[in-house]
């Protein structure tokens, strides 16, 4: 992933960033290709420490859909050193919080908790982490609670449509698939399996251990080897893994139509298309075109749909960005009989932009609107621990705050322009949840 990878044998470390905007950023590579990036912020009296995997449900065969989510619920549940309730209880007893998540392309597990405590959550993470024993009462316990967070999922239509949306993109591909698996692939699903998954997966060059807060770097180093040593993750000499490749690129389905039919007080639409994947310097362009569109309450489709004519409580447009693909989409909850003109709005806003692009003032605050959000974000520990370990594991590179807001400036009139033409102008595919026939919205 780096041009820096160290020789077998030793560790190696280097300054990223020492940015007046940040904290000083520094990167070292273990001998087992697992990396250490933290960025130290005197100032905070907190530290956000997390462990991110470069596994999540896209690597998943059919038959294993789910499993990177149910091993994230498991590892929490109990190690060689420590039962379920230790783990929790020695973060907890300190003020402390951890959690995790999986996505469709890595999984996360963290804690924060005050600076003087960061040698226990390092210790009790990297122990929970490496060397989780699976144990079979434990994987039926959890079978359960997964199962019931399904269902749950099942009843909330506003969730259901993104996943609906994404089997139109992506069909039968991983990344149209549920990240939580289904009740027909978790309920089968054995211990041996999970384990397989996890000793094949959690290895250390798939790994990034991300910090920041008020710390040090070498000890933070210093106290992961430590964690580290004796478990699973205490391997020979390797490289990093490069980053996720993007060849060959994900195809995607013709535009389509899928409704779910749920007896629902409200309707879930969600119309959108293929975009750019997420290194496609075009993605700035996009941000900046989203906002105008979709992206606050001065947008386009905010204004015109809920503001001037009450047809909707929520609407909004999102980009998502993969290794390989993207998607550009438009949601809007409403009344079901206000179904067909909140669409007829909405895709005639989409080709007025691709036909006529937007303004030089509109440009002028969807720029704002991306470079205010982005430095916002790094008021806390957590969202500056998740940019470096989100640089370092999806993009080889961490971009400075600087060079970011550079490259926002940096969009022009011309460049989101030709980009709503490309982009708007290719078919739609619908994806609906409400009380229809699974024949409605053919046209």
């Amino acid at each position: 992933m780096s041009s820096s990878s160290p020789a077998p044998g030793r560790a190696v470390t280097r300054t990223l960033s020492d940015d007046p905007l940040g904290g000083t950023v520094r990167r070292t590579v273990l001998p087992s290709g697992l990396r250490v990036l933290t960025e130290a912020i005197p100032a905070m009296r907190s530290v956000s420490f997390g462990i991110w995997v470069a596994v999540g449900s896209r690597d998943e065969t059919g038959p294993q859909a789910g499993a990177a989510h149910f091993l994230e619920h498991l590892l929490f549940k109990g190690t060689r050193k420590r039962t379920a309730l230790e783990i929790s209880s020695e973060i907890e007893a300190v003020g402390g919080e951890t959690n995790a998540f999986t996505t469709k392309e890595y999984t996360c597990y963290y804690a924060r908790v005050l600076d003087e405590d960061l040698p226990l959550a390092i210790d009790v993470m990297c122990d929970a982490v490496a060397d989780s024993v699976l144990a079979e009462p434990d994987v039926e316990t959890e079978r359960g609670v997964i199962l019931e967070e399904i269902a749950m999922h099942d009843d909330e239509p506003g969730d259901e449509v993104h996943d609906l949306f994404a089997r139109a993109i992506y069909g039968d591909h991983p990344l149209g698939r549920l990240i939580s698996g289904t009740e027909e692939t978790v309920t089968p699903m054995t211990r041996r399996q999970i384990q397989g998954f996890y000793r094949k997966r959690y290895v250390p060059p798939q790994i990034v251990i991300a910090a920041a807060g008020n710390l040090d770097h070498a000890a933070v180093v210093k106290l992961v080897r430590q964690a580290l040593r004796d478990t699973p993750l205490d391997t020979d000499p390797a490289a990093p893994a490069t980053h996720r490749s993007t060849s060959p690129a994900v195809r995607t389905k013709p535009a389509t139509t899928l409704v779910e039919p749920k007896e629902t007080e409200q309707a879930h639409v969600i119309l959108g298309c293929p975009a750019i994947d997420r290194t496609d310097d075009r993605r700035f362009a996009l941000g900046v075109l989203n906002n105008v569109l979709g992206g606050g309450m001065s947008s386009r489709l905010f204004q015109e749909i809920r503001e001037q004519r009450g047809l909707a409580y929520s609407v909004y447009s999102y980009a998502s960005q993969y290794a390989d693909s993207g998607v550009f989409a438009v949601y809007a909850g409403c009344a079901p009989g206000k179904v067909d003109e909140v669409l007829d709005l909405t895709r005639a806003e989409l080709a007025r932009v691709a036909a006529e692009g937007i303004t030089e003032a509109e440009l002028a605050r969807g720029k704002g609107m991306s470079k205010g959000s982005f430095v916002l974000g790094l008021e806390d520990t957590g969202s500056r621990m998740s940019r470096l370990a989100k640089g370092e594991l999806l993009y080889g590179n961490l971009m400075p705050v600087d060079e970011l807001l550079a490259r926002v400036d940096a969009v022009s009139l011309a460049d989101v322009n030709e980009l709503a033409a490309e982009l708007l102008a290719r078919p739609m595919s619908l994806a609906v949840v409400g009380p229809f026939d699974e024949g409605a919205f053919t046209r």
